[in-house]
């Protein structure tokens, strides 16, 4: 997969770092346009909502300042600020817009040294061994394709970290970590959604089979794997459209998975925010807000009624019972 960009924005002090470096030889053809902050670039932050699959097309690349570590209490104890924020994708329900509104972006972060010595260090004086969440802000596995950020950290938190690392990804890239030498340190998760899902919602992702595939090899490779079924959207024909993923699931995961691997199941969140950038800028799209189903949840946020919640998580839990029934769920949210 050969990410495209049209421009690179970035902080000068990120070329002092050999990542920097790198980048701007890897991307030497492109315009190198020099920004104060990539929190805030006025002329990406003034663009209209109509603009925001152009603004995909940018790089941005700077240094990571905030390293807050948030606690988590489902597959991991911390979420972790990492090398990067935002994503190539455009996936329709994306979270991260909610967060960065239009400037949902690839930010890449160069900085990666500092950022897991960070870690490293509150691995090491954690009172129990506790697993970290790096993959929360952005796909690092679509990252990893332009940086080797997951290779480096794979290895070296290996060699010197206590507890455990994870991630998610909707990417099928796994080839250049089946050989490192990990030592079960990190927990790969493969997020899934019906096919019709991926190719009318989440843009710019790789297929279904694909995803199953890249699964099953880092079982193989004998990482700790998980599987999410996120987020689950529930369209009009959601049931068939679930239950034959979960037939697919069964029929194409390898027993190494099956056996090994755990379940994530994640109901979508939908904003206000989204659904103006997706009216504007995708007007022929799926329309994911219904307000039949979804109410308010916070602040510009909806999210499914409690009886459409009872209801698929009732669904999802029985058929994946009779068809993945050796694989725990560990929580619907």
């Amino acid at each position: 997969m050969k990410m495209l960009f049209d421009a690179v924005y970035y902080e000068p002090a990120a070329l002092r770092f050999e990542l920097g470096q790198m980048l701007r030889a890897k991307y030497a053809a492109l315009p190198w346009i020099e920004i104060e902050n990539h929190n805030y670039i006025p002329e990406l932050a003034a663009a209209g909502n109509h603009d925001f699959p152009k603004l995909k097309r940018h790089l941005i690349i700077g240094l990571r300042k905030t390293h807050k570590y948030v606690p988590n209490h489902k597959v991991s104890d911390w979420l972790v600020p990492y090398t990067s924020s935002g994503c190539r994708a455009m996936c329709l329900y994306c979270y991260l817009v909610c967060n960065y509104n239009k400037c949902s972006y690839l930010r890449l972060f160069v900085n990666r040294e500092q950022m897991l010595n960070r870690l490293l260090k509150r691995a090491a004086a954690a009172p129990a061994p506790q697993t970290f969440e790096i993959g929360s802000n952005s796909d690092l596995l679509l990252e990893n394709t332009i940086t080797n950020n997951l290779i480096y950290t794979i290895v070296r938190f290996a060699q010197e970290g206590r507890g455990q690392l994870t991630f998610p990804t909707k990417f099928d890239r796994v080839t250049p970590l089946l050989g490192l030498d990990h030592k079960g340190k990190t927990i790969f998760r493969m997020s899934v959604n019906p096919e019709e899902i991926i190719d009318r919602i989440e843009w710019g992702t790789s297929p279904l089979r694909a995803r199953i595939h890249a699964l099953n090899a880092m079982a193989e490779a004998g990482y700790p794997v998980g599987l999410l079924l996120a987020p689950v959207i529930l369209l009009p024909e959601w049931k068939r459209l679930y239950g034959r993923l979960i037939e697919q699931l069964s029929d194409e995961l390898s027993q190494k998975v099956k056996q090994n691997g755990f379940i994530e199941i994640i109901l979508m969140t939908y904003s206000f925010v989204q659904n103006a950038i997706n009216t504007d800028a995708f007007p022929n799209a799926v329309k994911l807000f219904d307000q039949e189903t979804m109410t308010g949840r916070g602040r510009g946020k909806y999210c499914y009624r409690n009886e459409a919640r009872l209801e698929a998580g009732s669904f999802l839990r029985q058929r994946l019972s009779e068809r993945l029934g050796s694989m725990p769920i560990l929580y619907i949210s």
